[in-house]
Parts: structure tokens; sequence; C-alpha cells
């Protein structure tokens, strides 16, 4: 896992900072997503229904998908000297392809912008959610955070902590 300065981002811009581990995504995550969110549409939570629908077998929600990529960035960078990183947005999002139950996913992250603020440094970075065996990926996000300069003893990983301050 790279591990990689707050000051270093600036220059890295356009580099791949790492793949994460695989992920398996399991019926018992899909239907605990299913019950956070009020969406049990029957081709996510029900099995014997999906496997005579379009896919064969359940699939995990876009946004379940969408959601993990702080779990996927923490597997494959952090980022030393931040204390925290904050979620600004997204830029884009597109989901060409179906995460059925069972399957295993990964992140490839990579640094498309950084810019030096008065917290920090705002970041562009571009996750493809790959599906092992598949062409095509699942997700595919371009998200903006903001790396909150912390002490030079201290290394946020992808997903890090929360913070509360947006600015």
């Amino acid at each position: 896992m790279l591990t990689i300065g707050i000051d270093e981002l600036e220059r890295r811009v356009g580099e791949e900072l790492g793949t994460s581990p695989w992920l398996e995504i399991a019926q018992q995550r899909i239907d605990a997503f299913a019950d956070a969110t009020d969406d049990r549409q029957w081709i996510h939570v029900d099995p014997a229904r999906a496997a005579a629908g379009p896919y064969g077998a359940t699939i995990a929600h876009g946004f379940l998908t969408l959601s993990l990529l702080p779990a996927l960035a923490a597997g494959a960078y952090a980022v030393h000297g931040a204390s925290t990183r904050v979620n600004y947005g997204l830029d884009r999002v597109r989901f060409p392809a179906p995460v059925r139950v069972g399957s295993r996913i990964r992140g490839r992250i990579s640094l498309v912008a950084a810019e030096r603020t008065d917290r920090g440094v705002r970041a562009t970075l571009r996750t493809e959610v790959e599906i092992e065996g598949s062409d095509k990926p699942a997700c595919v996000a371009d998200s903006v955070t903001l790396f909150v300069r912390g002490t030079a003893d201290e290394a946020v990983g992808g997903a890090g902590r929360e913070g509360e301050d947006r600015t």
C-alpha cells in the first residue's frame, strides 16, 4: 500500500495511487444496505425471483457499490501528514456493470487533480471499481476529498476519519 505525504499530492496528479484488496459482496451486505436505505427492490433482496431475472442472481445496489469507495481507498493508499479527510462530493459517477451477489470487487484509485487550500489539499480521485473476471467495471467515480493537514506523525488512510467542517 502506498503512503504519500500530503505535500506530495500536487506532484502526483495523473498517477495511480493504488489498488485495494478484493472484497466479496455477500447477500448479507446487500440486505443490510437495503434495510438502511429502504430500497428493497426484488432484484437486490429476493434471490428466488432474481434467479429468474435479467442477471440470474441478486445484484448489489449501485449506491452500495459507491458507498464502498472510502473502504476500498483505505486498502489502497494512505496520506501522511493529514489528520482527517472530508468528503466534498462527487463530480461524475457511472455504473457500467452490475455486481452480482458473491462477486468480488476492488478499487483502482488515481489522482486526477490536487489543489492546496488553507486547510490542506483538496483532491479529485478517480476510482474504478473492478469486478473479478469482468471486462467492465462496476463503477467509475470521480470523488472530491479534502485532506486536512495534521501533524507529521499522522497518516490517514484512504477512508480516514470523518470530519464535520467542510470548508
